[in-house]
Formats: structure tokens, C-alpha cells, sequence
């Protein structure tokens, strides 16, 4: 049996879930009929409505569209509140909290930077402590998230995760040299792992220049989801037509990744490098 988290009533994310039930059932519409809108699946739309799946910009921003609501009594200016109430970014925290976790394949593609799964605690600090007004206590609950969510690939039953790297991304720096080294012995421990596949791409690949993303293959014979990076927030997706472009991007990248073992050995000379 499942076990539903205590909620706080009054909460935004509360307050969403019941106006979207509440509007969803005035308008005789089955949950499966609103997912099918918002270009998502049925138990996705199941879990907005109780609250434990906090819902993206574009979920509110469609379901002003399919419900017609505006002013104070808008999605939008619900899901507003809830980022409000957050330092952490609410536009990843379903992907991470209800996708990661119970995908059978997760695909990465990763242009700039190592993959936050595969990052080390020094290295993702580093990066984030370079987001714009981003304070040190954000970097450290950023930090916490981060190695939470890396336990995915630890779990009794894991999800396979094949990455695409970038291999500019070994010589670009990110802190010192010791913390080169140690990100790139941490890629070589991971790879050892029989559910992990990391594979380098030659940097003249130019189909993957648009920027990162990842793909999650899901259990139940429910749709493949996806996730794409911008400057701003990222995309959260199971729209059909949305996968399907980012499944043909990411095979067009696959065919300038060198083999696995080949990307092991590249890994291995770059870390000689940072001395």
C-alpha cells in the first residue's frame, strides 16, 4: 500500500491539486482525458491532484488553457506560490522525485558539464556556487539534493543509465585540479557499475550544440518522458511529438560517441592531465 505523506491543507500545492480536481469534475472529465491534454500520463495527473507530484509552469500555464481560468484564481499564480515557498527548483523536483526513481532506462546527453547523477560533491558545488545570486546555504541544500538523488544508482533495483558526454567536458575546469581529478576517478568508479554506461562524444557533433537532456524509459507500458535544459527552467514532457525529437537528436548524437571502452581509456588520459 502506498503511503501518502502527511500535507499541509493550506499549502499551495494542496490548494492546486483540490482546484484542479475540483474544475476537472465540474467539466466531466476523467483524469486520463486532462493528461492527454497536458501531455502527460494518468497517474501524474493523479498525483497533482493529491498534492504529492508538485506541478511545472507548463502544467499550470495548460491548465489555465484547458479550464479557462485567469486573475487571482489562475494555476499560474498558484504554481507561483509554490515557488515562493522553495529555494530548490520546483521545475526538476518531479523529475527527480517521481521519474529517476522507477525508470527502467534513463538516457543522458550532456554537452557542457558532467551529469549531475554522475557529479562529485566539490565539483557540483563549484558549479552552483556560480549561479547567478545563488547563497551558500541554496549551494549546500542544492548540494543535498544532488547526492539524494544520485542514490537512484544505488537502489536494490536501479535504473540503466547510458550517458553521453561531451569530451570537451574532461579538459573544461571546474574548481582546481584536485577537483578535476577526483570528478574524472569518480566517472571511472562509476562506469565500473554493470548499470552504467558512460560513453564521450566527439566535440565536432554538431546535433547536440542545442543543449543537455535526458530520456526515461517507464515501467507499465506508460510513455517515455523527457527533460531538457535551458538558461531559464528546464522542459518536463511525455508530449509524443516532443519525445519523439528528442529521441532522433539523441541518436543522431549516439553515432559520434566512441565506445565505452575507448571513453574509459580517454577518461584515464585526461585525469593524468590535471596535475
Amino acid at each position: 500500500m502506498e503511503v501518502v505523506p502527511s500535507l499541509d491543507p493550506g499549502s499551495p500545492r494542496v490548494r492546486f491539486g483540490a482546484e484542479m480536481r475540483r474544475l476537472r469534475e465540474a467539466a466531466e472529465l476523467s483524469q486520463t482525458a486532462v493528461a492527454s491534454r497536458l501531455g502527460c500520463t494518468q497517474t501524474q495527473v493523479c498525483r497533482l491532484e493529491k498534492a504529492t507530484r508538485t506541478p511545472s509552469k507548463s502544467d499550470a500555464e495548460r491548465l489555465d488553457r484547458l479550464f479557462g481560468t485567469t486573475d487571482s484564481a489562475s494555476f499560474i499564480r498558484l504554481y507561483q506560490s509554490i515557488v515562493s515557498q522553495s529555494r530548490s527548483p520546483f521545475w526538476f523536483r518531479s523529475w527527480a522525485e517521481e521519474i529517476e526513481p522507477i525508470a527502467l532506462v534513463l538516457r543522458s546527453w550532456d554537452p557542457l558539464l558532467v551529469p549531475g547523477l554522475l557529479q562529485t560533491e566539490a565539483y557540483a558545488r563549484h558549479v552552483l556556487s556560480q549561479e547567478p545570486r545563488m547563497t551558500a546555504q541554496q549551494v549546500e541544500e542544492r548540494i543535498e539534493a544532488r547526492v539524494q538523488r544520485r542514490q537512484i544508482l544505488n537502489q536494490d533495483d536501479p535504473p540503466l543509465f547510458l550517458t553521453l558526454i561531451d569530451a570537451g567536458v574532461l579538459q573544461r575546469p571546474v574548481g582546481d585540479s584536485e577537483v578535476m581529478r577526483d570528478q574524472l576517478d569518480y566517472l571511472l568508479e562509476a562506469a565500473q557499475h554493470p548499470t552504467v554506461s558512460i560513453q564521450l562524444v566527439d566535440p565536432r557533433c554538431l546535433p547536440g550544440l542545442l543543449g543537455a537532456f535526458m530520456i526515461a524509459e517507464l515501467p507499465n507500458g506508460q510513455p517515455d518522458a523527457i527533460h531538457a535544459d535551458s538558461s531559464a527552467e528546464g522542459q518536463f514532457s511525455a508530449d509524443s511529438s516532443l519525445v519523439a525529437s528528442v529521441w532522433n537528436r539523441y541518436e543522431a548524437i549516439r553515432r559520434w560517441a566512441y565506445p565505452d571502452h575507448m571513453s574509459l581509456k580517454m577518461i584515464q588520459d585526461a585525469r593524468q592531465e590535471w596535475i
